[in-house]
């Protein structure tokens, strides 16, 4: 049998519900293919070899005797490392939580564990998914360059086969960023789908938790097992969970997908990257999908509102540990943090009524012009080397390189409407990237089926990585 951490988590799925392998036998795969990377690639903060290994068994036992949960059921999973987790280390990637445990799981894990998955460890991630220090995973498509933030660890393990899937939290574009460097499918949904309850947080107001997997299939399963309602999360929204892979082969015929130029298709946005996804518009209009152009002058406000949001929430949140701890926090973590403690009250006003028109402004374009969803760059630039990631940038994206990462997806956090990353390219210096899908509210099933559309007639998602392909 080809060796089982080469399938996707809907073919593992498949495979231990027929009964022709064991949840054991996945966790010590996954286990394996951790020994074999992270001398390399660094995915990984804490693997939970024993706990893994433990529950395995039980699902094994409990699917033999006729249970089987959900389709997650047996399935090994890499958790983000400011996500917490029942009796295992939640240390947000700073010295400011070594040693900590949390005593009960995030909704969202607790969810994952209702249905049978199996955490399989805790995946790197920036200094509270907020500082600029750089963790030390390294994508196997690129070991001298960034393999994107926040959620790098989720990245990193999901594409190095150590995990079937990961979840990453997105404030900002965390989990799509890392998942268009890395080849990836990355779903942010829309604000409220996955409470956010027991995840450290950047920005309450932006913060968002979703999953990291290889194919689109992957992804709906793995949306579908944290999504829902917690009485615990004032954030959390009174939303049934749908099935998200009833449509996924329902094609484009017929759906109308907006397309904003003068911001998304900017001079500055990569040769290779445009080329792309201009074929990417193509192959949809060849389906049958309509493209309308829209304009929105609106979102050249996002930016900074974005920012303010963070800085001022984010030094809301760090007030007291910062005054206790300031040595152990990374400097360039702790400026950022302070410097939001410098903002009045008025700017962080403005900054919320400047993201109320933008989402309005964005809401009236979709009603407007009809649109089913609207289609861009996930990002305007390729991954750089490590360092380079603070490096000025004179386009017009942003001030730094790093910056202007998620310039094309933080207006989707202002808004909280759902946006999702595809693999639909590899550049000629061997790196990937993505388009980027943004939906109606509470309308994740559309873009899966829009994604599953381009990705069923390309084998983007199939490429690996050259240290991959050498068996690091």
């Amino acid at each position: 049998m080809t060796e089982l951490c080469e399938h996707s988590l809907g073919e593992v799925s498949d495979l231990l519900g027929a009964g022709e392998i064991s949840s054991l036998e996945l966790v010590e795969a996954n286990l394996r293919a951790i020994d074999r990377s992270e001398p390399l690639v660094h995915a990984y903060a804490h693997v939970l070899a024993d706990e893994a290994l433990a529950a395995a068994r039980a699902a094994d036992a409990e699917m033999a005797a006729g249970g089987r949960r959900s389709p997650l059921h047996g399935l090994p999973i890499g958790v983000k490392d400011n996500i917490y987790t029942q009796g295992s280390p939640s240390e947000c990637g700073s010295r400011v939580m070594a040693g900590f445990v949390p005593d009960f799981d995030a909704s969202c894990v607790a969810r994952l564990r209702a249905g049978g998955a199996i955490i399989i460890g805790k995946t790197h991630c920036h200094e509270f998914a907020y500082g600029v220090n750089s963790p030390p995973s390294r994508s196997p498509w690129a070991l001298d360059r960034y393999a994107g933030g926040s959620s790098i660890g989720s990245g990193v393990a999901v594409t190095s086969r150590s995990s079937f899937g990961a979840l990453g939290s997105d404030t900002g574009g965390s989990i799509r960023v890392p998942a268009s460097i890395n080849n990836l499918v990355g779903m942010k949904a829309t604000y409220g789908r996955v409470s956010i309850h027991g995840v450290v947080p950047v920005a309450w107001a932006l913060d968002h938790v979703g999953p990291m997997t290889r194919t689109v299939r992957d992804n709906a399963l793995l949306l579908a097992g944290m999504a829902g309602h917690e009485t615990r999360d004032p954030t959390s929204a009174r939303q049934p969970v749908p099935d998200f892979c009833a449509g996924l082969e329902a094609g484009v015929k017929g759906l109308r997908i907006g397309i904003e130029r003068n911001y998304f298709f900017y001079a500055g946005l990569d040769a290779e990257i445009r080329a792309g996804v201009e074929a990417v518009i193509a192959h949809y209009q060849k389906a049958g999908a309509q493209f309308i152009e829209i304009s929105l002058p609106e979102l050249d406000m996002t930016q900074d509102a974005l920012f303010t949001i963070v800085l001022c929430e984010g030094s809301s949140w760090h007030r007291k540990l910062i005054r206790q701890h300031a040595d152990k926090y990374d400097p360039a973590t702790r400026a950022m943090i302070q410097l939001g403690e410098l903002l009045p009250a008025t700017q962080y006003i403005a900054a919320q009524q400047a993201r109320r028109v933008y989402r309005e402004a964005l809401l009236r374009a979709f009603a407007d012009a009809k649109l089913d969803a609207m289609l861009n760059p996930t990002m305007p630039v390729t991954t750089v080397p490590q360092d380079q990631l603070n490096a000025p940038r004179a386009d017009g994206f942003a001030d730094t390189t790093v910056g202007s990462m998620c310039h094309h997806t933080f207006n989707a956090n202002l808004a909280g409407l759902p946006a999702m990353s595809v693999p639909c390219g590899i550049t000629a210096a061997g790196l990937p990237y993505g388009f980027q899908l943004t939906g109606r509210a509470f309308d994740e099933a559309t873009l899966y089926r829009i994604a599953r559309a381009y990705e069923r007639d390309h084998d983007w998602h199939t490429r690996r990585a050259e240290a991959l392909a050498g068996g690091f």
